[in-house]
């Protein structure tokens, strides 16, 4: 029986870097089923949802969901719960996606597009794992209301709610505790917890699973010490794990250490090894329909898809040195272009990954 993949386009630029992706997938030869459906801003014009239930159903009944991008300036003024946005949050919360995957890896012939110095960032390779499900971005209360006494008495007032449950933080460490334990044995715990209350508590559960993992060095460092030394040594981390609100924040700046954030894959999983596979860029409507952005992100996403979902290490690792190979050719779509490459198109840059494939 073909396994079933979900390829969720999306909005601006989704649409051109998910078909280089599932040109890649359908090269490799596996029984595969890719079967598509609207997703964001295009559901929203469409049936007038951004997540649609038969897109929902068919991202469930999948074995892995390849994501593009959501989102455009015209749909600012939606209420927020049918904006784009709310399709990748409604996708993650019905598919109990709460571990993402965000590699930052510098591959050498991007030693110069990134911001940083060759010498700080060469070699790079970091692993940050972010609890996907939790955190203030779903907490409950949330809304604005009118502050009935105190200092601001009569005032509007915006507010959150951030908090984890024991479960929530236990699942997610022995996650990172085991990815750790395939690569450097070192996990860097980053929180906040000089301050606040929920990241004290997270911080007294990752100590207590480290015991079950006394093969792993486990370090803590609050956020904005991270971000710092994110730019000042990055080589010195491994495999970070955070909560959502850090790790959204802290997962954007690694990805600028590349080079550019269109190289920069990642995963999104659930107990059962289902996942969401997506570029960390976004829609970027400015330059959508033209041929100028990177697929690479997500044809590497799409390697992830092959490693964690399928099972079929052989041929991630297969996608993944055609990518290499592209690079040491020495093309380059807009966004890494340097004197002394060739410049490609989204098309281009696809074609040249099928043929690196053989």
């Amino acid at each position: 029986m073909s396994t079933k993949i979900a390829v969720l386009p999306g909005d601006g630029i989704g649409t051109e870097i998910t078909e280089q992706a599932a040109r890649v997938l359908t090269a490799l030869g596996l029984d595969l089923d890719l079967q598509h459906a609207p997703v964001g801003g295009a559901a929203y014009d469409l049936h007038g949802h951004p997540l649609p239930p038969a897109t929902l159903e068919l991202a469930k009944s999948s074995a892995a969901v390849l994501f593009g991008a959501v989102g455009d300036w015209k749909y600012d003024s939606l209420a927020r719960e049918l904006r784009p946005e709310q399709a990748i949050l409604g996708l993650r919360k019905a598919m109990g996606l709460f571990a993402n995957f965000r590699p930052a890896i510098l591959y050498p012939q991007l030693a110069n597009a990134s911001s940083l110095k060759p010498e700080i960032v060469s070699g790079l390779d970091i692993l940050i794992i972010r609890e996907l499900t939790g955190d203030i971005y779903f907490g409950q209360p949330r809304g604005v209301r009118t502050v009935s006494e105190g200092n601001f008495a009569g005032e509007r007032q915006g507010f959150d709610t951030m908090h984890y449950a024991e479960s929530e933080v236990r699942r997610i460490a022995h996650v990172a505790f085991q990815a750790a334990q395939k690569r450097q044995g070192k996990l860097c715990s980053v929180d906040k917890a000089n301050v606040l209350e929920t990241s004290q508590f997270w911080r007294d559960i990752m100590i207590d699973v480290a015991k079950e993992y006394p093969d792993v060095a486990l370090s803590h460092m609050y956020v904005d010490n991270a971000a710092m030394q994110l730019v000042r040594a990055p080589k010195e981390f491994d495999v970070i794990v955070t909560g959502n609100l850090f790790g959204d924040i802290l997962s954007d700046e690694a990805a600028m250490l590349t080079g550019s954030i269109g190289m920069l894959p990642s995963a999104s999983l659930n107990a059962s090894q289902q996942g969401l596979y997506e570029p960390s860029h976004g829609s970027a409507p400015d330059i959508a329909g033209q041929n100028k952005a990177n697929p690479l992100a997500t044809i590497l996403s799409a390697a992830m898809l092959l490693r964690y979902s399928l099972n079929e290490n052989a041929q991630a690792v297969r996608v993944e040195n055609a990518v290499r190979k592209v690079l040491e050719q020495g093309l380059r779509t807009a966004d890494i272009y340097e004197a002394g490459t060739q410049l490609v198109g989204t098309r281009e840059m696809g074609d040249a990954v099928l043929k690196a494939l053989d």
